[in-house]
């Protein structure tokens, strides 16, 4: 059952004002409205609650990782009933979800508990060197305290209340207060009575966790201002991260801003992919640009095609395509209204055609499919700029060369994407190292919806997919946003926190 409160360090406490929920469908409810009161209480409680956290084993932080994922999965229905009433999103995709979530959880518990990711280096003590001696050293990773982590409107489980940037946090030693998102508060309190009670359940402190709703900037703002927070988690937009971003970066004590941003994620279509297979590549890139109303941070926004009859073939199969496609149900009345901007955006955009599709209808969006030449892409910034939402360019490049001339003008990626056949080994060699220097993620002959939650996955590029191309957001190298090397010298072994 829902409260509409915050959840405060095991409290569930309300608010003098609330806001009512906006769903797709389905009844509204009444939420808490936070402050910047709830904030110092939520943060000064994770700061009390790190003295132990930050210095807990990592098998009772697994424990907890591994319960937080057991009691999630106990409350699915409910999670799933109040998750596609809030959001429109459809069964499958929010059990999906949620199974990714879970399965996070469990892999970060398992990761963590091999001591890996701790980068533990020992160089013993040579007291007889000369001209001097060396003293006995250890470089261990360590957790750096409380993390703000603000809830993503476009992935109400896997990137929100207990998405991955808690899951790291959590793993790493860090406690935790979010900022729940408004387009889907009932689904976040959800999964924080979950947390919760796996909390109680472990024996934590119960200031690991807290969560406060808020439908305005107060309370994001409180918390990347916060002198205890020493690290913010975000995913969203462009603009609303760059604000947080500033606020981090002008702090007297600045901190660090993991900022997951969005991208229009191109795909090059080599020469010969084009003439074997250019309307396979097409229908394949109708379904991933219009996957969950194409509300995807790896939406693949745009495609580079060698004008000529190969780029006749595929602009047609993709219009073919997304014209029996039916309009979707956006996540919230604001992105539907950005959506209707970057259409109209695009259609004013240097030499722009539009082929196909209508503007977003209230709440409903419809693919719309443009076309371009590579000239006038390059000539106007505005057609490289994301569209959250179902909308494909198809740019027709002269030829390879302005393919490349195309890939160095891109701005930081989350992904790029070749596809191409063994003929077209040497184009795809000449456009790699373009394209490394852009993205966080590079795929051959395939489509970037869809992050795996492995070891190896990099979410993330240079700005501005990402505020740290150094990091990923996604996979288990997420924890080591949250950790910083410190060097014991001399100190006793029985009295470090890490044992090799």
């Amino acid at each position: 059952m829902l409260t509409g409160k915050h959840l405060i360090a095991g409290e569930w406490i309300g608010s003098a004002t609330t806001y009512a929920s906006d769903p797709a469908h389905g009844p509204s409810h009444d939420f808490a409205v936070g402050t910047s009161a709830h904030v110092d209480a939520a943060v000064e409680a994770a700061e009390e609650a790190f003295a132990s956290f930050g210095w807990s084993t990592r098998a009772e932080r697994a424990a907890l990782l591994r319960r937080i994922a057991d009691e999630i999965d106990a409350r699915g229905d409910a999670i799933t009933e109040i998750g596609t009433q809030e959001t429109g999103l459809p069964d499958a995709r929010l059990q999906g979800e949620r199974g990714r979530t879970i399965g996070q959880m469990r892999l970060f518990a398992e990761y963590i508990e091999k001591g890996d990711y701790l980068d533990l280096r020992h160089d013993p003590a040579l007291p007889d060197r000369a001209p001097l001696p060396r003293p006995d050293l250890h470089m261990i990773q360590r957790p750096l305290g409380p993390v703000a982590v603000f809830g993503a409107s476009n992935f109400p489980l896997a990137f929100s209340v207990a998405g991955g940037d808690t899951a790291a946090a959590l793993a790493a030693g860090c406690p935790v207060v979010v900022k729940g998102h408004p387009a889907h508060p009932g689904t976040g309190e959800i999964v924080a009575q979950a947390i919760d009670a796996a909390i109680k359940a472990t024996g934590v402190h119960p200031g690991v966790f807290s969560v406060i709703q808020s439908s305005g900037t107060e309370v994001g703002t409180a918390l990347a201002q916060h002198p205890l927070i020493r690290a913010v988690g975000f995913t969203g937009s462009l603009r609303a991260g760059r604000a947080l971003f500033d606020l981090c970066a002008a702090r007297r004590e600045p901190i660090p801003f993991f900022g997951e941003l969005g991208s229009i994620n191109p795909m090059f279509i080599l020469p010969q992919a084009a003439t074997a297979r250019g309307a396979d590549i097409a229908a394949g890139w109708a379904g991933s640009l219009t996957i969950g109303a194409g509300q995807f941070c790896t939406n693949p926004g745009i495609a580079i095609i060698i004008d000529g009859s190969d780029a006749d073939v595929f602009q047609s199969a993709a219009e073919a395509e997304l014209s029996g496609m039916a309009s979707q149900t956006m996540l919230t009345d604001g992105i539907a209204e950005a959506y209707r901007e970057g259409v109209a955006r695009v259609a004013g955009g240097t030499g722009a055609t539009q082929i196909m599709g209508t503007n977003c209808d209230s709440r409903h969006a419809a693919p719309c499919l443009f076309v371009v030449s590579g000239d006038d892409w390059l000539a106007d910034h505005r057609l490289q700029e994301e569209v959250f939402g179902p909308l494909g360019v198809v740019v027709r490049a002269r030829d390879t060369t302005q393919m490349q001339q195309i890939a160095r003008s891109i701005e930081g990626q989350l992904t790029c994407t070749l596809h191409m056949d063994d003929a077209d080994r040497d184009t795809a060699r000449a456009l790699l190292p373009l394209l490394e220097r852009k993205a966080g993620r590079l795929l051959a002959n395939g489509f970037p919806t869809g992050v795996e939650v492995c070891d190896s996955m990099v979410h993330g590029g240079p700005y501005p997919a990402s505020t740290n191309f150094g990091a990923t957001s996604v996979g288990t190298l997420s924890i080591r946003r949250f950790l910083r090397p410190v060097c014991y010298q001399d100190i006793p072994p029985d009295l470090l926190p890490e044992k090799e």
